[in-house]
Formats: C-alpha cells, structure tokens, sequence
C-alpha cells in the first residue's frame, strides 16, 4: 500500500466527536513511551504528524488520523503512566474503553509492546481487556533495532509466555528505525480496509 495522503482529521474526548464517515479504523494501544507516534510516522511515512515527546503521557485525546481518504489510525493516551493523577487515568480509561466496547468502524488494534523487555502487568490487563471483546488484535513489538540478534529469540519466547496470543491475533516485529515490520502492518491495514469497502 502507497501512503499518498494523510491528516489528522478529528480530535475527540466523546462518541459525539467521533468521524461520522464509516471509513475502517485501527486503533493503536500501548503503555507510555512505547513508541506509538514513531509508530504513526513510520508507517504513514511522515516525520512530525504525531508529535513524539519525552514526556511520557502528554496524549490524553483519541486522534483520527485520516489516511488516503480511505481509512483512520485512531491513538489513544498510552497506559500505565504515574505521574498523571489518578481523576485523570480514570477519564482517560473510560474514554478508551467507549472507544472499544461501541466503535463498530474498528477493524483490529495494533497493541505495541516494547520488545526489549518483559510485558508489563498493565500491557497484560490491555490484552484481556481487548480480548473480553473479542477484538482482534496484531502485537507491535517496537524498539526492535535496540534489541541485539542474540537476545531476540529469548525476548520473543518471553513475549510469548507471558501474552499468550489467542487464535486469529498475530504478531510483528517492529522498529521506526530501519522500519522494520512496516510493509506488514500496511498489508495487513490494506487486506481489513478491502474487506469494508
């Protein structure tokens, strides 16, 4: 898939801010930090569409992206972050779980896991969470250049033990870096929107 056009199309806290236009959406999850924006301009080959900040935290919208007029990556606030106070977890938790239980647009969740160390217990409460609503979902695992050809293996059983992938759910390996893993995730974006249109 050719990324020819892409914008952040809606900023939204409520289902009465969502698009309104019916086009496919994939929503991407993952803990603070994870690497979601270097995700979102990677795969839509931008460099600064979604803001990266060393500020783990600072997303506390849902954004729609819209990309080649055909289909949204919709970003929520990253999870597991403590220096935001706990009123604010709790509104931005109850956004995102709207988001998930009633969102018929949402094809799949690309859920990013750091793949230099171990899932987090809240990345495993994501992952249970998805699955009580039958989501499907791809694991990102992100930071992949930073993870040395000797420790990949080991990491990835890691992974694997402790998120046991139900059946349907796949898995990716990824880096913004080389851009390793961004062909598969576009195939799999181009094979869900084809099925919609």
């Amino acid at each position: 898939m050719k990324i020819s056009s892409c914008s952040l199309d809606a900023i939204a806290v409520r289902r009465s801010q969502y698009p309104t236009s019916g086009k496919a959406e994939f929503l991407l999850v993952g803990r603070s930090n994870v690497g979601k924006s270097s995700f979102i301009n990677t795969i839509l080959n931008q460099k600064n569409l979604a803001r990266t900040s060393s500020r783990p935290g600072k997303t506390q919208t849902l954004n729609f992206y819209l990309v080649n007029d055909l289909f949204y990556l919709v970003d929520v606030p990253g999870y597991g972050y403590a220096s935001v106070n706990h009123e604010q977890q709790k509104k931005m938790g109850l956004m995102i779980e709207e988001y998930i239980e009633k969102r018929e647009e949402m094809k799949r969740v690309f859920m990013l896991v750091d793949f230099r160390i171990k899932p987090t217990e809240n990345d495993l409460l994501m992952y249970q969470f998805l699955k009580y609503y039958n989501i499907p979902v791809t694991l990102v695992l992100t930071k992949a250049d930073k993870v040395s050809p000797s420790r990949k293996e080991k990491n990835l059983k890691v992974i694997k033990n402790t998120i046991n992938l139900a059946v349907g759910d796949d898995l990716v390996i990824f880096s913004s870096v080389n851009k390793t893993g961004r062909e598969d995730i576009l195939k799999i974006i181009e094979n869900l929107t084809i099925e919609t249109i």
